[in-house]
């Protein structure tokens, strides 16, 4: 049974927060009711409230970042460079991009990079009460409430003003040790798993979604249908870059000099399965050469039974990002509508 406690505001515990810790939250881009929403640095004393809106980017580059040195060679040695970041906390995350990171957790598990950031996270959930656009989080087990393996801790909006805390880890009880807290009532309970229930009902159904997975697993798609779909990527890599699950990357050598030194510095940085380059071996086999190839396996890495044992889940999270994304109009929603209906 996890402690629960009840908050008046969130104020307080941010304050409480930012004494040992850097605080990231989702705010707007600007007052434009219709702007954007992205991951900034908030504190000081303004803190901004907690938006339902998803932002266009999840917060995987927190952890893994979209470019950075692995280690430097000066022509006698190698040095490697290991991020040392602030504690910081991310306030607010979305439980879909929280069980993106809880994926990539996984993957980049004896990555001394990504770990060394990780470590220095707190996850600060919060529970969706009611469907995003084009998400359907509820149909891949990541949402629209918190799982427990995936935050320290969480927050659930009540009525008004007041917010339920639950406190899901060891360092989410350390992080707020010193703070006053009242404990939450069986009745603020109750109401967490009403509001949660009552917006798992309130998805639209998206019965394609599980029928075009269950057709991907039986193997009964065409190539041809896949070859079909492959005319629409552009290779742009939207979606991979905004896919909260997507972690290919590469890497290359970057020489600087000086009058008196010469260094090479290996640098990592995004790469996308999409791309035609990015399975091209050095003999110049490409065992995707074709777009078609290439969609066909980004779409089984993100459903396929073959990665459950290792992952314990399906690799897409029901973000709907890809959709929102892809100018190709083969994000998820109607890839597998067309999968539903025609494949």
């Amino acid at each position: 049974m996890h402690k629960t406690y009840l908050l008046d505001s969130l104020d307080e515990l941010q304050r409480h927060l930012a004494q040992s810790h850097e605080i990231y939250q989702v705010v707007p881009q600007s007052d434009d009711a219709r702007a954007d929403y992205h991951w900034q640095q908030v504190g000081s004393g303004n803190w901004p409230d907690l938006v339902e809106q998803k932002p266009l980017q999840s917060p995987k580059s927190f952890f893994f970042a979209e470019q950075e040195p692995l280690y430097v060679f000066d022509g006698e040695t190698f040095e490697e460079v290991l991020p040392t970041p602030t504690p910081f906390v991310l306030f607010g995350v979305k439980s879909c991009d929280l069980m993106a990171i809880h994926y990539q957790d996984i993957f980049f598990e004896d990555d001394p990079y990504y770990q060394a950031r990780r470590k220095q996270g707190l996850l600060v959930g919060v529970d969706c009460v009611t469907p995003c656009e084009q998400g359907f989080c509820q149909l891949v087990n990541a949402g629209p409430s918190v799982r427990d393996d995936t935050a320290d801790l969480v927050l659930h909006p009540l009525d008004g003003q007041r917010w339920m805390l639950v406190v899901l880890s060891a360092a989410g009880k350390q992080a707020l040790h010193g703070l006053a807290l009242e404990d939450a009532s069986p009745e603020d309970l109750h109401q967490r798993w009403e509001n949660i229930s009552h917006c798992e009902q309130s998805f639209p159904r998206y019965q394609y979604i599980l029928e075009g997975i269950g057709k991907l697993n039986q193997h009964a798609i065409s190539d041809e249908f896949w070859q079909q779909l492959g005319i629409q990527c552009l290779g742009c890599s939207g979606c991979t870059t905004l896919c909260p699950t997507c972690s290919c990357f590469a890497t290359r050598p970057i020489e600087s000099a000086s009058s008196q030194q010469t260094s090479v510095t290996q640098v990592r940085f995004w790469d996308s399965c999409l791309y035609e380059s990015f399975q091209r071996e050095a003999s110049f086999h490409n065992p995707a050469s074709e777009a078609g190839q290439r969609v066909k396996r980004f779409w089984y890495h993100k459903f396929s039974d073959d990665f459950v044992p290792e992952f314990g889940r399906y690799g897409c999270v029901g973000c709907g990002r890809c959709e929102a994304t892809c100018p190709g109009v083969i994000g998820v929603h109607s890839v597998m509508k067309r999968i539903a209906d025609d494949a």
